[in-house]
């Protein structure tokens, strides 16, 4: 495995983070359908960057994976932790999540909240979050899209 460089993102690397985003989402094996759907929610722009606080992992001179943090009006979020799939199992995601607990707590933040992917949820149990809720986000093809709500203490 390549070492791993950890740095901020900037405005210009928005195009680059959705395409990691993208092709993550789609390693889950959701329908077509439901990622042309999400797309907007999907999409990473450079307002978005210059907004919040981004970091990413770079390989090889390239980005392979990225998190940010959100602060909303209930405390910080991770808002993303995407891997590009040829990266997933290798320990990026971990080492950027313990780069995100580690930003937080500079950030003064008690608590570090998740809104997670189901399919991601066992990876925060297993990095020591717990699930404090659900999150209902509307119905895929008639079925109720529910995500858990993740809370890590600080």
């Amino acid at each position: 495995m390549h070492p791993v460089l950890i740095v901020p993102a900037q405005s210009n690397h928005a195009d680059k983070l959705t395409q990691i985003t993208i092709a993550a989402k789609r390693y889950w094996n959701y329908p077509e359908t439901w990622i042309q759907i999400w797309l907007p929610q999907l999409t990473i722009t450079s307002e978005y960057i210059s907004e919040n606080e981004v970091w990413m992992a770079v390989i090889e001179g390239k980005p392979a994976a990225y998190y940010s943090l959100k602060q909303e009006a209930d405390g910080l979020w991770l808002d993303n932790l995407w891997v590009q799939p040829k990266f997933i199992g290798k320990g990026i995601g971990k080492a950027l999540f313990v780069h995100a607990l580690e930003r937080a707590r500079r950030n003064d933040a008690a608590t570090l909240r998740i809104e997670a992917d189901p399919n991601a949820e066992s990876f925060y149990d297993h990095m020591g979050a717990v699930r404090v809720g659900e999150k209902y986000r509307g119905e895929m093809d008639g079925q109720p899209r529910i995500l858990p709500v993740m809370e890590i203490t600080l």
